[in-house]
């Protein structure tokens, strides 16, 4: 099976406190890594946890607010002081290009690989990543600044073999992947042996949300429908829901019922306020509406 899992760096908000650290996700899909945010402290959580940067080559910054982007300029200058060669391509409000740009003109570094910065749009949805296997959108989502969400969808799946039919019939390997994508076999006399026969329907693709800073809003629930693994901000037990929105953020209580609402599969709190030290309660909260859920807690793995 092909890996497709989450890595939390920080699950904290604004302020690191006890222990956690801003918001930062490793998101890892067959070997190929990408970074979602990254608030101050992320190249030490990668270190910790013993990601490689520079296996790293797509960079998702969703807002910004310092604790999604702060870590990023000494991320990308490491990357230089360790050899970096291959292309790094960060997805980003506009003004972000120029915030690097600036720290780099007045530093006096030239980085020694490129990056390639395309602009995201917080006003509509748009696929801003695609191959054969996997397709990243962005999406608007309702904070004090513009801000984005991200989901990753898989592509179609390959079928999988009935190993012992195989087997039988003697069937050379060489052959194996054609009868994955539903092409027969033909033996040197001419028997057609059917790929459907031999294979077991493909297993259905995943897919994965991260929805950042946001007041609950229906702007962005069409993008999040059906996720089977969806992070959802959860800043505030519902008891603080005015703070919630007057600040732009959602309760525990408010991303279960949005899990709810579009179907997801999974919910993952995080970005959690640092009013709380322990965030049992905001687990508890969010279970009794949709029980489904888990805390993001760093260093963990969640499987898509």
């Amino acid at each position: 099976m092909l890996r497709f899992e989450v890595l939390i760096l920080g699950n904290s908000s604004a302020t690191p406190m006890f222990e956690r650290h801003p918001t930062s996700q490793v998101i890892n899909y067959n070997e190929q890594l990408f970074l979602i945010d990254c608030g101050e402290g992320t190249q030490m959580q990668l270190s910790r946890y013993g990601i490689k940067s520079n296996r790293i080559d797509h960079i998702f910054i969703s807002h910004l607010h310092g604790d999604h982007y702060l870590g990023l300029v000494g991320l990308v200058s490491s990357m230089h002081l360790v050899g970096r060669k291959a292309d790094l391509h960060i997805y980003g409000p506009a003004p972000l290009q120029e915030i690097l740009e600036l720290h780099f003109k007045y530093s006096e570094t030239v980085i020694r690989y490129n990056i390639i910065f395309h602009v995201t749009n917080p006003d509509r949805e748009e696929v801003i990543y695609e191959t054969r296997m996997l397709t990243v959108r962005s999406f608007p989502l309702i904070h004090r600044i513009s801000c984005t969400g991200f989901r990753f969808d898989e592509g179609k799946r390959a079928a999988t073999l009935k190993a012992d039919l195989v087997e039988r019939y003697n069937i050379p390997k060489v052959y194996f992947a054609a009868l994955k994508k539903g092409i027969d076999y033909v033996d040197p006399q001419g028997k057609v042996f059917k790929a459907e026969e031999l294979t077991l329907p493909p297993p259905a693709s995943r897919s994965y949300a991260y929805c950042s800073d946001t007041v609950r809003h229906p702007i962005y629930l069409s993008s999040i429908q059906g996720v089977d693994l969806l992070y959802h901000e959860s800043t505030f037990l519902h008891e603080m829901v005015d703070r919630a929105k007057e600040t732009f953020h959602t309760t525990s209580l408010e991303a279960a019922e949005i899990a709810k609402e579009v179907g997801a599969k999974k919910l993952l709190l995080g970005h959690y306020s640092a009013r709380y030290r322990t965030l049992q309660p905001l687990l508890d909260e969010a279970r009794t509406i949709f029980p489904e859920t888990e805390l993001s807690v760093e260093g963990k793995w969640f499987l898509v």
